[in-house]
């Protein structure tokens, strides 16, 4: 016995809501390449020793700055990877939903969240940026074009600190392969050097991609 048109209608809607309910937000930094794009930038990098490890100031990389109105980049990129991200007239954002791909960890609570430099600041000062002016460092460090930052579990931001692929990955492996690209390609864009280990790692990373 067939069922009413309107019953249909409401188990496909229930069906669509659980669907949207079940799925969490994906954090969606912009620019990340395919396979065969990384891996023509990864071949292209330059091999060398970090240096200057020294000299690091996290000033040095001026952040965050305005983007528009009110909104700085911390909080631009906190309503571009959460969803249904509510903010103040300040741009603070006062409720919302943030799904870390890196632990894959679930926050209602925008202070649970840190914006995460993909290459962190003190790796690309070790890597080439301590050559930079402060204006290329500023640029870098709020960078929105590429995909450098991105929303994840403070906690694992933490951890993660300035360490390369060579002694940290996201403990989500179905991850590690889009943690790779957007690595390498930031570290492509900027012509910022890798360590032999860390082209190792990136390289083992980018073989579980199937595209």
């Amino acid at each position: 016995m067939p069922l009413p048109r309107p019953l249909i209608a409401g188990l496909a809607a229930a069906v669509i809501t659980i669907g949207l309910l079940g799925s969490p937000a994906q954090a969606a930094p912009t620019g990340i390449p395919s396979k065969s794009t990384a891996q023509t930038y990864l071949n292209a990098l330059t091999v060398a020793a970090e240096a200057n490890a020294g000299t690091y100031d996290r000033e040095l990389f001026p952040h965050w700055i305005t983007i528009s109105g009110t909104c700085n980049t911390r909080e631009t990129v906190l309503k571009r990877d959460g969803s249904s991200v509510v903010t103040s007239s300040a741009c603070a954002a006062t409720s919302g939903r943030w799904y870390s791909p890196y632990d894959g960890a679930t926050w209602t609570a925008a202070s649970d969240v840190d914006i995460d430099h993909v290459v962190p600041l003190a790796e690309a000062w070790r890597s080439g940026a301590s050559a930079w002016t402060t204006s290329k460092r500023q640029t870098f460090a709020n960078d929105l074009t590429r995909p450098q930052l991105i929303a994840v579990t403070d906690n694992v931001n933490q951890s993660k600190g300035d360490q390369d692929p060579s002694t940290w990955q996201p403990s989500v492996t179905s991850y590690r392969c889009t943690y790779a690209r957007m690595w390498i390609v930031v570290k492509y864009h900027y012509a910022l050097k890798v360590q032999s280990s860390e082209k190792t790692a990136l390289q083992t990373m980018l073989n579980t991609c199937s595209s």
